[in-house]
């Protein structure tokens, strides 16, 4: 079982514990923690940036030269591959001196004659796996959302300043297959109460044979029930004693 201690916290606002700390007394606790996992473990120095300019490299037809904004008082240059990058994207930047998974350092470097100050990344390069990227970005660089901010961090921004603890559950613990069971752990645990969603109070109107009809065959049959469940109605039927109404 993976389990996210950002979703954890969730649960838990005033968690104070490390998750290299609540994973221990987690399996202290019973419960065995394998490993934990920190996913930005390998990356450094990646921020939000803004594409200001975006042409043709003048030596390359698949290159193209970038002016970024990454929050500081000048813009950088950046040469880049990728198809879909263009002027007025928000985008992932990797400066100088930066750290991507499996050891790749960003260097300033000079790409067909033209300098080039870091590199706009895509997903792949940050470490996601292919199957987890959109169809639309999967040859390109990823774009964020116009509302986010400039020179920040985007490990963040891309939920990837998370720790991911994999529990070891045994046969006798099933309870913890799921997220509202490890809370209820970890409450038990760090001695705090999980703080759960409100579940919204549904109300049911209208005459119930606008949806379905029931037609009783069996002449022995004294009470049927109805329940919803997905989209199946499942009857069930009972010869309990007493008269059909």
């Amino acid at each position: 079982m993976l389990v996210s201690y950002q979703w954890v916290k969730e649960y838990f606002p005033n968690l104070a514990v490390s998750a290299e700390e609540l994973g221990e007394r987690i399996t202290r606790g019973g419960i065995e923690i394998e490993g934990v996992e920190h996913l930005n473990a390998e990356i450094s120095n990646v921020v939000v940036g803004e594409v200001v300019t975006c042409e043709k490299h003048p030596n390359a037809d698949t290159l193209n030269k970038c002016t970024v904004n990454v929050g500081e008082s000048e813009a950088i240059q950046i040469i880049c591959g990728a198809p879909n990058v263009a002027t007025g994207q928000k985008v992932i930047v990797a400066r100088v001196g930066a750290k991507l998974p499996g050891g790749m350092k960003i260097k300033r470097a000079k790409l067909r004659g033209e300098v080039s100050e870091g590199m706009i990344c895509s997903l792949q390069e940050l470490g996601f796996e292919g199957k987890t990227i959109p169809k639309a970005v999967a040859d390109g660089i990823f774009v964020l959302p116009a509302e986010v901010e400039v020179g920040v961090d985007a490990t963040a921004l891309l939920g990837l300043d998370d720790a991911i603890l994999d529990m070891a559950i045994t046969p006798n613990r099933a309870d913890a297959l799921s997220m509202t069971g490890v809370a209820y752990e970890v409450g038990a645990i760090v001695g705090q109460k999980s703080v759960f969603d409100a579940i919204p109070e549904v109300a049911t109107q209208g005459d119930v044979s606008e949806y379905v009809q029931v037609s009783v065959q069996d002449a022995d049959t004294t009470h049927f029930t109805g329940c919803k469940l997905s989209r199946t109605l499942l009857f069930a039927n009972r010869r309990c004693g007493y008269k059909r109404s």
